[in-house]
Order: C-alpha cells, then structure tokens, then sequence
C-alpha cells in the first residue's frame, strides 16, 4: 500500500512527524477515528487514510498555521506518485486536506460523507491539546456522539 511510502517520504523530507502534538500519533488516531465513523456513512476509507496521514506533514510547526492544509495539498500534487488513488478520489483528497483547517458545520463540502469524515476525525483529537471537542463543529451524527462521551468523560 502507497500509505508507507507516502509515511517513508514524510520521514525523510519532513521533521513535524516526530511532532508529539501534530505528528505521526495524532495521525494514527486520527485514522483510527477515520475508520469509525467513515464506515458508519460510507466514506471513501482509501482517501480518509491518506488524509490521516498527510493533513498536517507540511506544518512548519505545532504554533498557529492556518496555510498548512493548503501546504499539504501542494505536497500532495507534486508527489502525486505516492497516491495510489484514482484521479477522482485524489481530488477528493485534495480538498479534504486544502479545507480541512477551515470546515465548519454549514458548510457544503460538509455534505460529502468522505469529506465529512476526515474533517471530524482530525476535530475529534482536538482534546490532545487540551481544547474541548465541540459537537456543534462535527458534521457526522457518530461523531458527535463521540465528542459527547468525550465531553461526559471529562466530567
């Protein structure tokens, strides 16, 4: 599968991935939740793991960077070799990780499950950095429901 070589690529080019906050464990957990709620509305759960993946490898750092998701896109697009993604599925990707810093409830894009997918399975380990998962900023039901038993375990 293309998700090491993409992980080996980031390894050797990119430094965040080391990160505590933004790196390789916050990108595990989010595919994890990417595969909960990704099958509960059926997600395209080839471009969910590619988002986990990929959605913060061009962060300069874990500090305030609202252009990373765009970086990564940009990644994405001159290493397009490292997808093995249809032509239709890698533009999904693109958008996913381009919106991903920007998404709120309302919002069109929120209306695709697989998009909709990625963007509540990176909000839902907002906690590691001790902000309160919000439902009200989750599109998916599942996901929401998760980020009320987070809240209700924090209690």
């Amino acid at each position: 599968m293309s998700i090491d070589r993409l992980n080996e690529y980031i390894r050797e080019n990119y430094s965040i991935w080391s990160s505590p906050i933004h790196g390789l464990e916050h990108w595990a957990r989010v595919w994890s939740y990417g595969q909960t709620i990704g099958w509960s509305v059926q997600a395209d759960m080839e471009v969910v793991h590619y988002f986990a993946y990929l959605h913060d490898c061009a962060r300069w750092d874990d500090g305030l960077d609202p252009e990373h998701g765009p970086r990564a896109a940009f990644f994405a697009k001159a290493n397009r070799e490292l997808f093995d993604l249809s032509g239709q599925q890698f533009q999904l990707l693109l958008r996913a990780v381009s919106g991903h810093t920007a998404a709120m409830p309302g919002c069109k894009a929120g209306d695709n499950p697989t998009l909709a997918t990625c963007w509540d399975a990176d909000r839902l380990d907002i906690d590691r950095v001790g902000i309160a998962v919000e439902p009200k900023y989750l599109f998916t039901e599942l996901a929401q429901d998760l980020a009320y038993l987070k809240l209700e375990s924090d209690e």
